[in-house]
């Protein structure tokens, strides 16, 4: 049996509705400091180290974090698991 629900609501009664704590604050300010960093680059070198310096575990992580995309892809298309089609 398949159920589908459909809830007409916005993201922040969304959020409410499930309990999940409310992150503006942190993401406002996470942004800020993105945006200030980035004003002092001047050429592409100091971007890309500003960026290395966001990201956890650096290229590594980022390619963990690619890799965990495209896998989640692959399974919400049904093109990971033949099996389920």
């Amino acid at each position: 049996m398949k159920v589908n629900v459909e809830f007409d609501c916005s993201p922040e009664e969304a959020r409410r509705f499930l309990g999940l704590p409310d992150v503006t604050r942190v993401n406002e300010f996470y942004v800020d400091t993105v945006i200030n960093s980035m004003k002092g680059t001047g050429n592409i070198e100091q971007l890309q180290e500003m960026i290395k310096q966001f990201t956890p575990m650096g290229e590594l992580g980022m390619k963990m974090f690619q890799q965990m995309m495209e896998t989640g892809a692959l399974a919400a298309f049904g093109k990971g698991n033949k099996s389920t089609n």
